[in-house]
């Protein structure tokens, strides 16, 4: 039926917080499914990050349109039976309490499989079921530190943080991806199945090209705005103060730089810069080469000359320029407090244009 969004007709019960959990069913709740979203009385943790967005928490009101709250407390036998109760009508249970939790409250795996056998179980943890960390707290900086991300971001005076989520928004959309299969596998098999995903194996898969580089004898370092593997692949400075970053993909790339933006063109074949690798291994020198083009040219004058050369190219941004930017689309979804306006979600479907669901304010008994 046109204009029918893929997920209509499923139910999912979230028994989430924060962030990873809630950014997988808030991507379900777009698609057309039913999220209820179990909360404490006190209401998710993530209501309290901060108050920018019209009062509201900037995460709770990103990650939970389109949802519904039902408050409970998993300790009460009325609260247990109800969610029981939800579980037997619901497809897809998404859970990041601590491992262990939800057995304890009497929801443990077998239970699960015996009572809800169509039921697609979706279990967030920070490092897993098992192991010598499975009983630990995790948050998404956390995560960065113990993977190692920390250890190559940043410049080279200190490691730092990744500047948004990224553990937990990788995580959410792994968990999306996961769910996303294992209804399809139900739809073919009838029967339901658990996932069990941990954020540190989500990054630690993410983290693979710097771990090989490592074990393979060339430890990543940090080099703030360049890339550790390509030359030139960084951040210069035009005449009048702006920042251009460029990207050299290939050799012959690096030919086109020399002759239009350059005008040396005999750097193309230099036996010092002919290679990603002798670039590499040079980068001083190349750096220095590059960074002349820039210093005689104003960011307009630079821009148009690195397209004639076919290079590609960002200016580095703020927040502002993201605000004001041309490309930036937006949504509008309504709260408690009134409509705020935020970044679409990527995925542009041809078919129809999407509606995006009210954020649930917390019910008061």
């Amino acid at each position: 039926m046109p204009g029918r969004l893929p997920l209509e007709g499923l139910t999912v019960v979230a028994i989430e917080q924060a962030v990873a959990a809630p950014f997988a069913t808030a991507r379900l709740a777009d698609a057309g499914a039913r999220v209820i979203k179990i909360e404490r009385p006190e209401g998710d943790f993530a209501r309290g990050y901060d108050d920018v967005a019209k009062g509201q928490s900037s995460y709770f009101v990103w990650l939970n349109r389109g949802k519904e709250t039902h408050i409970a407390d998993l300790t009460k036998p009325d609260d247990k039976a109800r969610i029981a109760g939800l579980l037997a009508e619901a497809d897809v249970l998404v859970q990041n309490l601590k491992p262990g939790a939800l057995a304890r409250l009497g929801f443990d795996a077998e239970r699960l499989a015996r009572e809800f056998p169509r039921l697609v179980v979706c279990s967030i943890s920070g490092y897993g079921e098992e192991g010598p960390l499975a009983s630990r707290k995790a948050y998404d900086l956390l995560i960065q530190a113990e993977s190692g991300l920390c250890s190559i971001t940043g410049g080279p005076d200190e490691p730092s943080r990744v500047g948004v989520s990224i553990v937990d928004i990788a995580t959410g959309a792994t968990a999306h991806a996961a769910i996303l299969e294992a209804l399809i596998q139900r739809g073919v098999t009838g029967k339901g199945s658990h996932i069990s995903m941990s954020m540190f194996d989500v990054m630690a898969d993410w983290l693979t090209v710097p771990l090989l580089n490592h074990e393979g004898g060339k430890t990543p370092k940090r080099i703030g705005l360049a890339h550790p593997s390509i030359s030139p692949y960084g951040v210069f400075t035009c005449v009048d103060g702006t920042q251009i970053l460029i990207s050299i993909q290939s050799d012959r790339e690096w030919v086109k730089l020399c002759e239009v933006f350059l005008g040396q063109p005999e750097l193309g074949s230099d036996p010092h810069f002919a290679t990603n690798v002798a670039r590499v291994n040079n980068r001083p020198e190349t750096d220095t080469l590059v960074a002349a083009g820039f210093a005689r040219r104003t960011a307009a004058e630079a821009i148009e000359a690195l397209l004639q050369a076919d290079i590609a190219l960002a200016t580095v941004n703020d927040m502002e320029g993201l605000s004001q930017h041309p490309h930036l689309r937006r949504i509008s979804v309504e709260t408690a407090n009134g409509p705020v306006s935020y970044p679409a979600p990527a995925p542009v479907f041809s078919d129809h244009d999407r509606q995006y669901g009210p954020v649930p304010g917390l019910p008061r008994n």
